[in-house]
């Protein structure tokens, strides 16, 4: 069930669309924020709100790379595959920290503390490599710039 603070930050953003179904990725957004992740149950709950089917919500959270279907860890590390990050060090980077943290892509780490996933383009292809961590974007990141780097995320 959603929580009243969910319902009510999924409907003030309904007057911002011309159609309610048209808020469905915020609300989804609403619902990982306050609960990390959308389950089942929860997406089923939005469908229900906004007036659309389960499959035509899930259609949309499993299009968006940013909207988790299962649990993640406390801090999401996004490593930026692009072709740019490619050429200046990403497998380098990878390599690294699926070393340090115990985990391939896709997985979180046995303490829940990260989730290391791939993105497409972080924007910062001036600055490659690049990682995002939660909303921070490390830029020129070299495999020993990672400690450090971690060593900021409880």
């Amino acid at each position: 069930m959603l929580s009243e603070t969910e319902r009510q930050a999924i409907d003030a953003e309904i007057p911002h669309y011309a159609r309610k179904q048209a808020v469905c990725i915020e609300a989804l957004k609403v619902v990982q924020r306050h609960r990390g992740w959308v389950s089942d149950e929860a997406l089923h709950d939005v469908a229900g709100h906004l007036e659309m089917t389960v499959d035509e919500l899930d259609a949309v959270a499993t299009f968006y790379n940013l909207i988790f279907r299962e649990p993640v860890g406390r801090h999401i590390i996004l490593i930026c595959d692009s072709v740019s990050c490619w050429l200046m060090g990403y497998g380098a980077l990878r390599e690294r920290l699926s070393e340090r943290l115990g985990v391939e892509m896709g997985q979180t780490t046995a303490d829940g503390r990260f989730t290391l996933l791939p993105i497409v383009c972080l924007g910062a292809c001036d600055h490659a490599p690049a990682i995002m961590v939660d909303e921070d974007l490390h830029r020129d990141v070299a495999p020993d710039h990672l400690d450090a780097i971690l060593e900021r995320y409880e």
